[in-house]
């Protein structure tokens, strides 16, 4: 029930599938304010059905099968049939996630699901299983995602959403089979050897990446690697820095594009060297703090500011196959259990709440605004790297993270690019970085030296977990021989696995 972008390259050309969800026809610029005409509080939007978008998954995954796919559509059904129908354990991670979570209870489908009948969640290793969620992918197997899309799992959906005792929502049927999925062009940078692509808006994701590795370009980063995997404040200074600019233009600028165009209507003026170089040279020896949006050539629009927060529970995974092909695909519902409504054996995603609260502020109308039929804005940053000369695929990564992603992501290319760590070396680094607030440092994994070194410098230091869910394949020159070389976070549950 929720959505996904995806890069993909065929071993000649890069393309970038947008699979995010989008707001109902009946949405307006005010749907997340409260009778007394304020802002809601943020988890008051998010659990019901008033969060839920049209999801755009299956509709990406099938354009993309039909451009590219080999297989019968309904083969591909045949693993995750068999994983609803077996089950899977109940791993330590789900388990704490349960213990935690506060709202899954009110959902009586939900509540059926994933407690057990005194409404304590299910033990580790206990197995669930999902016969419902079978039945329904044996339907999109048979009938492709039109058996999502225009049939009765859409109704479902619909009554569901629209059932919500206390904060009902505005997705009908007609809104998901509306939904069409789109191929867009991928935002590149050339970075010194290589080239970088990422998601175009509406994820912020690829610009802010690229302008982080723009600014980091006219310094000496590759100087400033770790040293026995321990960080160095010159390096989280830097880092933290550009990240600050870039997340202070994303807030300013990156929304659905379809909506709001990009200044100059295209990422080049944001990706600008010339703009880059004068953003960087704002970077001194102490932090900013907090960094102030730029002005890039072909600036238009007077727009307010967006720093609407965005959950940390996403999947990521990255591909790459014997003939070339590869993918780096990211896929959500948003928060660990979505809008907290199940249906028909899947939940539902809470992603309209990735839009602005509120659509104004003090200097103009927030890109980022709620608009019928629009794709809110995301950080989900899916990323393939090639060799500038001979357009070599190198690299394809990218993490879970919600608005730290864009850091968690940057990290990795870094780490590999400019510090010669493999895959595995660079995703197991200590996250840090700026999200235009506080320093954050991944708790336990910094110095004290370093941190009171950064404190001397002007950072409001945030010690806090870091939760990426990193995924990497890069090729390696091992012994003379090029092979692919995998790496999976620690962090979370992911795993490498080839042939």
């Amino acid at each position: 029930g929720g959505g996904a972008f995806m890069m993909h390259f065929d071993g000649k050309s890069v393309k970038a599938f947008d699979g995010r969800e989008t707001a109902p026809a009946a949405a307006t610029e005010k749907m997340f304010y409260t009778p007394e005409g304020k802002a809601m509080a943020f988890y008051d939007g998010v659990v019901g059905g008033r969060s839920v978008g049209a999801p755009g998954v299956l509709r990406m995954l099938e354009l993309a099968h039909r451009q590219y796919g080999k297989l019968p559509w309904a083969s591909l059904f045949a693993p995750a049939i068999r994983m609803a129908e077996e089950g899977f354990p109940v791993s330590p991670r789900l388990n704490a996630m349960l213990k935690a979570e506060q709202h899954l209870k009110k959902d009586p489908v939900a509540a059926a699901y994933f407690l057990d009948r005194d409404g304590n969640p299910w033990p580790v290793a206990h197995v669930l299983r999902n016969p419902e969620l079978a039945k329904v992918l044996r339907e999109i197997a048979m009938g492709g995602a039109d058996a999502f899309y225009k049939g009765q799992i859409a109704r479902d959906i619909e009554a569901k959403v629209k059932g919500h005792a206390t904060n009902p929502g505005l997705l009908t049927a007609a809104d998901i089979a509306r939904y069409q999925a789109k191929v867009r062009d991928p935002v590149c940078i050339d970075y010194k050897v290589w080239t970088v692509c990422g998601m175009p808006p509406p994820s912020s994701g690829g610009i802010a990446i690229a302008q982080m590795l723009g600014m980091l370009e006219t310094r000496d980063i590759r100087s400033l690697a770790p040293r026995e995997g321990n960080l160095n404040a010159d390096a989280i200074h830097l880092f933290s820095e550009v990240g600050r600019l870039a997340y202070a233009d994303r807030g300013r600028y990156v929304a659905d594009s379809d909506f709001v165009p990009l200044p100059g209507n295209s990422a080049k003026a944001l990706l600008d060297k010339q703009y880059l170089a004068g953003r960087a040279a704002l970077i001194g020896e102490k932090s900013m703090g907090q960094a102030k949006f730029g002005i890039p050539p072909a600036t238009a629009l007077a727009l307010g500011n967006d720093n609407s927060p965005e959950l940390p529970s996403t999947s990521h995974i990255s591909i790459v196959d014997a003939a070339g092909n590869a993918i780096s695909m990211t896929t959500t519902i948003e928060d660990a259990f979505g809008s907290r409504q199940m249906v028909r054996g899947f939940l539902l995603n809470n992603q309209l709440t990735d839009f602005s609260f509120d659509p104004v502020d003090a200097n103009g109308p927030v890109a980022n605004r709620v608009q019928p039929g629009k794709r809110p804005r995301s950080s989900m940053a899916p990323t393939l790297v090639f060799e500038k000369a001979t357009g070599k695929l190198v690299l394809s990564t990218g993490s879970p993270g919600g608005s730290a992603i864009i850091n968690y992501v940057a990290k990795v290319l870094v780490g590999t690019l400019d510090w010669g760590l493999n895959v595995q070396q660079a995703i197991s680094l200590p996250n840090f970085g700026s999200r235009n607030g506080p320093t954050e440092l991944e708790q336990g994994r910094v110095p004290d030296s370093v941190v009171e070194q950064l404190k001397a410098r002007g950072h409001n230091v945030r010690l806090m977990e870091q939760t990426s869910g990193l995924q990497g394949i890069m090729r390696m020159n091992i012994h003379g021989e090029e092979m692919w070389f995998g790496g999976a976070d620690p962090r979370r549950e992911g795993i490498v696995k080839g042939d």
